[in-house]
């Protein structure tokens, strides 16, 4: 699941024409190097919804073919994480999905999505998400986000000044998850909250550089560190 819909009101103007999914960093679109990420993890179906500038967006995936792409249709109202995944639900299947932000581009100097699916294990964990090491990030200005323990479960940073790691904008879980979540928009926040204060919460971290491209200025520092690495 590719979460498209957002508004993009900190990428203006970027956005004033086309939703944040189709900005473009290193001549391509945001939601082209995200989805390219899954298909080379084996990612075969993509669900993506879309709500701003939805029209714009849906022409845009007509030309990709791998992975396929299923749209899940938010015009009506912009449903959040949680409730854009409990939307989803249907289209979904039931095998363990990944749920994507388009605003993360990363260098990978491992293999970071393998590493997410080595660990997954529904067993133990209700979701396994993808963190990067604050230093060295570009676009991320937070105080950090969990704390991960030796044997990689999280816990959030509370009340602690600084957490070393950021949520990087990708995670696996169970495609159900937020079934029980309220009707219309929600966050998917206050599930992970719940998950983690139960141990089953857990996390792994990128090797390698992670940048958050959610306004201008990222944009344009995400392209120079994307020319610099060649």
């Amino acid at each position: 699941m590719v979460l498209a819909a957002g508004l993009g009101t900190r990428m203006r103007p970027l956005t004033n024409d086309r939703p944040k999914a189709l900005v473009e960093v290193g001549g391509r679109a945001l939601i082209d190097h995200v989805l390219d990420r899954l298909a080379d993890a084996g990612v075969e179906k993509a669900v993506v919804n879309v709500h701003w500038f939805a029209d714009r967006l849906e022409h845009h995936l007509t030309a990709r073919t791998r992975p396929a792409v299923v749209i899940s249709d938010e015009r009506a109202e912009l449903l959040e994480t949680g409730g854009g995944l409990k939307k989803a639900r249907p289209l979904l299947g039931d095998d363990p999905v990944f749920v994507a932000n388009i605003d993360s581009v990363w260098i990978d100097r491992g293999d970071a999505l393998a590493d997410l699916i080595r660990l997954w294990d529904p067993e133990r964990m209700d979701a396994a998400l993808l963190l990067a090491r604050r230093e060295g990030s570009i676009g991320f200005e937070g105080d950090g986000d969990f704390f991960l323990a030796d044997d990689g479960r999280l816990t959030f940073r509370g009340e602690a000044a600084d957490a070393p790691y950021a949520y990087m904008g990708v995670h696996i879980t169970r495609p159900g998850y937020a079934d029980h979540g309220p009707d219309g928009p929600f966050s998917l926040s206050p599930l992970w909250r719940a998950s983690a204060a139960e141990g089953r919460l857990f996390g792994c971290v990128l090797d390698g550089d992670w940048m958050h491209v959610g306004d201008p200025q990222a944009r344009d520092e995400a392209e120079a560190r994307l020319k610099a690495e060649g």
